[in-house]
């Protein structure tokens, strides 16, 4: 028996790396004789660049930035022999010239994952350890960048990440404003570009949500990262004003409607705006990157899941992404996750909630390693 062993992470409790191990580890013992083979996903967040990187032997690379309450933190990026892609990976990212590839997830410098509930505010954080970490990859010798977005704290429209790129605001006096979170974007009256050349960026992002409206950054992903409900039009108008003053700075106006622009509280919409960057689908990216449709082919049993699989995981996310094509090829498929709720799930997809009922969500996060190995048991 072959099994693919391919988890995503389970936020807040494991790395999809552990996940896997952990999956792999009990099975070993009851089937010492099936061959596994572990391929930990990512789709932009957590896990993306150091999953990436060590796929294809790139190296890492540690550095202390400014978090999303611009208090110093250690984050990464991985550094990739471009050469060392496969084929449909250099095709997708549509790079010129390319030799080094820097692998730079926002979620480890800007991450929501690094702030406890009572800290999250949106008018407080910024993007600026992202952008410190751009720019220490071009100083590493980077000649593009791979920019994964997800688990963000911030609502900032990548403004906090452009200053740390060299781009500078100003008050209506023409004085410096030196912060970017949005409680200081009263204060901004006009955005000035940088003089540093900066090198193609390429966006990796399963979000189709466009910056602003119903859908938008503020109005959907707002909450999550502690944005009250009543201050959601507040920050909606202000966010609407700084994507007009960034377009005209950057000579490249109305950018706001298109689908990823919202992603990472905007951060998409300021490289897209200001860098000229590309938005590449994170999961066909992760896919091609890891070879996964060979993988699937050859195995018997894909075993996959996330922390929580619901109608969004059907909707381009990694394991139910997986989960659709293994099936396809009349694969057996035993999908864990923390949280179960669909209408309707995959037919012929053995789907197992680890969480034991009525367990509070605290409890079931800090015995998430436990109860993934109790199910496993159970379901092998």
């Amino acid at each position: 028996m072959r099994v693919l062993i391919a988890f995503d992470k389970f936020k807040d409790a494991l790395t999809a790396q552990a996940a896997c191990e952990i999956t792999r580890d009990i099975i070993a013992v009851q089937h010492p004789d099936w061959a596994l083979e572990l391929c930990p996903l990512a789709d932009g967040g957590e896990g993306f660049a150091s999953i990436l990187t060590q796929s294809v032997g790139g190296s890492w690379h540690d550095v202390e930035v400014s978090g999303p309450l611009r208090v110093p933190c250690v984050a990464g990026f991985g550094l990739v022999e471009f050469s060392r892609l496969p084929s449909a990976v250099k095709t997708r990212l549509d790079l010129p010239s390319t030799e080094k590839l820097a692998v730079i997830e926002l979620a480890s410098a800007s991450g929501i994952q690094s702030l406890s509930q009572a800290l999250r505010d949106p008018w407080q954080t910024d993007t600026g350890g992202t952008g410190q970490l751009i720019r220490a990859a071009m100083d590493a010798g980077a000649d593009a960048v791979l920019l994964g977005l997800g688990g963000s704290a911030t609502n900032d429209l990548g403004l906090g990440a452009l200053f740390a790129l060299g781009w500078r605001a100003e008050d209506a006096a023409g004085n410096p404003v030196p912060h970017a979170h949005p409680a200081s974007w009263s204060h901004i009256h006009r955005l000035v570009p940088t003089d540093l050349t900066l090198p193609p960026i390429r966006i990796a992002c399963d979000v189709s949500n466009p910056l602003l409206g119903p859908r938008g950054a503020s109005a959907v992903f707002g909450p999550q990262k502690g944005l009250k409900p009543d201050d959601l039009p507040r920050l909606e108008a202000e966010m609407a004003r700084m994507a007009k003053l960034l377009g005209t700075a950057a000579h490249r106006p109305n950018l706001e409607a298109t689908p990823g622009a919202g992603a990472a509280g905007g951060i998409a919409f300021a490289f897209l705006t200001a860098a000229n960057a590309h938005l590449v689908p994170g999961f066909d990216l992760v896919e091609e990157w890891l070879d996964v449709a060979r993988k699937v082919e050859t195995a018997d049993l894909i075993i996959t899941g996330e922390g929580r699989f619901d109608e969004s995981s059907l909707e381009g996310k990694g394991p139910g992404t997986l989960t659709r094509r293994a099936l396809e090829l009349g694969k057996s498929v035993k999908l864990f996750a923390g949280s179960v709720d669909v209408a309707r799930p995959p037919l012929g997809c053995e789907i197992s909630a680890i969480t034991p009922p009525h367990v509070e969500l605290p409890t079931a996060l800090a015995n998430a390693a436990t109860y993934l190995v109790a199910a496993v048991r159970r379901a092998i």
